[in-house]
């Protein structure tokens, strides 16, 4: 694996860390890389914004679909924590990521009390991974975050 992905990978995963101690935080980040640059890296922004919709994917693609004046993403990858659940998994396929990378798994979220809708986990994982292409790297130190 690439360097450059277990970096932007850990940054993602520092930012989960940060998120869990900050009071208006959440256990969650995404960083938002094009041409390897960093567009966006957030926590999950639920308490800072008062806005339930603000998982760290969403913010971020909301945050660099901004800065960049692009409604698609399609030359940018996103790195976050944790596999993106069912609301931001359709972000995620309107913003056309070259490529998802992810921490832990839904069922690793599932263990530690962040669970998704019925419908996510009844869907067929190998299926939801080509389609968006998502690659798991790093898991254990994402669920570190949690523990």
């Amino acid at each position: 694996m690439d360097k450059k992905h277990e970096y932007y990978m850990q940054l993602a995963i520092d930012l989960a860390k940060k998120g869990k101690e900050d009071p208006n935080g959440g256990a969650f980040g995404a960083v938002i890389v094009k041409e390897d640059k960093i567009l966006v890296a957030v926590h999950n922004g639920v308490k800072k914004e008062g806005d339930i919709t603000q998982h760290a994917e969403l913010y971020a693609i909301q945050l660099a679909s901004k800065k960049i004046g692009k409604e698609n993403l399609n030359q940018c990858t996103l790195y976050t924590s944790c596999e993106p659940c069912l609301m931001c998994l359709g972000a995620c396929y309107w913003a056309n990521f070259k490529a998802i990378y992810f921490g832990a798994s839904a069922a690793d979220a599932k263990e530690y009390g962040y669970v998704y809708s019925d419908v996510y986990y009844q869907m067929d994982v190998k299926k939801r991974h080509q389609e968006f292409n998502m690659i798991q790297l790093m898991a254990e130190e994402a669920i570190k975050v949690w523990q």
